[in-house]
């Protein structure tokens, strides 16, 4: 059986509310006037133009993200996230929890995974101004632990203005990964920029610890981790589009690295399959 691509790192193109430098980064790499913007965002905000968009590049299933971060990027609701993915097959929605937006996060996690199915949930240390071992945090950990489902974390640099890069070192994620043993804790962009080394050695350490490489010109990972194929089962890939305008592009370019085809296959969805228990479902 064929192992299927998983692209575990998707926003929505509409935003409740875009934050400028966000929306105009994202609209410069799409090349768009402003005209053009608004058609584009229409045109993948319907779950089966995007749902065929993923087909045409070669995914099988896609991580949707919920996002709460009315700062730094924008307002993407739960809510949303959970319409655009209602009845599509291979869209799979992660929840966003801001907790200081939120009065009770962890009682909110359980309504979101058993109201509207969420199967994740990423939180953003750098966007929010928190630090992933903060005790606030906690609760939402322990409740991802009993509910048994994955936590995406926003790890390493950002290019958007009024983000704090200080919160984004994946060695805060150690307490984590020793505190809650039964959450899959995966780290977003790999500490992009600063902390290759933090990520790679805690994948290596820690058994519930995973690097996703969203963000990582695919063509330079063997630079930022020349010793990857030890990580080869800790490793999962993920776009960040809309942030790429093309996300074949990037499983192309990964594919045609110097790896055992065994490792490629892991890194483009085998890993992600086994987090996510997708045979279960």
């Amino acid at each position: 059986m064929r192992t299927p691509v998983i692209d575990f790192h998707i926003h929505p193109i509409c935003y409740e509310k875009y934050c400028f430098s966000s929306e105009e980064w994202i609209k410069q790499r799409h090349q768009k006037s402003d005209e053009e913007w608004q058609d584009f965002i229409k045109y993948y905000s319907e779950p089966y133009n995007f749902t065929q968009y993923l087909r045409d590049n070669g995914v099988d299933y896609g991580i949707i993200l919920a996002e709460l971060s009315p700062i730094t990027t924008g307002i993407c609701p739960n809510e949303y996230v959970a319409g655009f993915t209602r009845g599509q097959d291979r869209l799979i929605p992660f929840a966003s929890l801001n907790p200081f937006l939120i009065g009770n996060p962890r009682q909110e996690l359980s309504r979101l995974v058993s109201e509207n199915g969420f199967r994740g949930l990423k939180i953003y240390p750098t966007y929010h101004y928190f630090y992933p071992n903060d005790r606030l945090l906690y609760p939402i950990y322990a409740k991802a632990e009993e509910l048994q489902i994955p936590v995406m974390v926003h790890t390493g640099s950002s290019v958007f203005r009024g983000a704090r890069l200080e919160y984004g070192d994946p060695l805060f994620l150690d307490d984590v990964a020793v505190d809650f043993p039964g959450i899959q804790i995966v780290l977003v962009h790999s500490g992009r920029g600063f902390w290759y080394n933090h990520a790679f050695f805690l994948a290596s350490l820690h058994s519930n610890i995973y690097m996703e490489v969203a963000g990582l010109p695919p063509q330079k990972l063997l630079h930022y981790f020349p010793e990857l194929e030890r990580n080869a089962d800790k490793i999962i890939f993920g776009s960040d589009w809309p942030g790429v305008t093309s996300i074949r592009s990037n499983i192309e370019t990964l594919r045609e690295l110097p790896l055992e085809s065994s490792t490629k296959e892991k890194i483009l969805g085998g890993n992600a399959d086994r987090i996510l228990k997708l045979k279960d479902c």
